[in-house]
């Protein structure tokens, strides 16, 4: 298998992981992260709402879950695979665990720091970088998400969420 059929099978493992975020109320972003030798880590979704946890991203919970479960922070030579662009939070971690490469979906025209508004991985200063390949399986990502924010919009509409409930996307 090349490069480009595993960026889309393990893609679509992280479509089915942020398929999985709506059921506790999150936005649908899921993350897979796999080892230098190809074998999965990790895998995980948007867990803010259900954890009340404002850094519970996916790529923040999946890393937590690659980091424990190989016994170091330091998850050199991995891949992440995310099915939105990283947000500067989500990128610091990304560099900070010494990630090789990140690959993404849908870009993300308001928090993306893959260079949708920041790029922080072709910052020269820091001293880690990674690849980024983008738009991998971007359709899907997106058709998720607006369907969940049409869906927010709708039930916020019918009073079923409050009125500061976050319905943009």
């Amino acid at each position: 298998m090349d490069a480009a059929e595993s960026d889309h099978a393990w893609m679509t493992l992280a479509l089915a992981e942020a398929d999985r975020a709506p059921e506790h109320g999150d936005v649908p972003v899921g993350c897979v992260v796999v080892a230098a030798d190809g074998a999965e880590l990790a895998r995980d979704h948007n867990r803010r709402e259900e954890l009340g946890d404002p850094t519970a991203h996916a790529e923040i919970v999946a890393l937590r879950a690659a980091s424990k479960k190989i016994g170091q922070w330091r998850l050199e030579g991995t891949i992440v695979y995310v099915t939105l662009e990283p947000c500067p939070m989500c990128a610091g971690a990304l560099l900070a665990a010494r990630v090789a490469r990140v690959v993404y979906g849908a870009a993300d025209p308001k928090a993306g720091a893959c260079g949708s508004v920041i790029d922080l991985f072709a910052e020269p200063q820091l001293n880690h970088h990674a690849t980024v390949r983008a738009g991998v399986l971007a359709d899907e990502s997106r058709r998720l998400l607006s369907s969940f924010f049409v869906e927010r919009r709708e039930l916020k509409r019918q009073g079923s969420l409050p009125p500061d409930a976050d319905d943009s996307e």
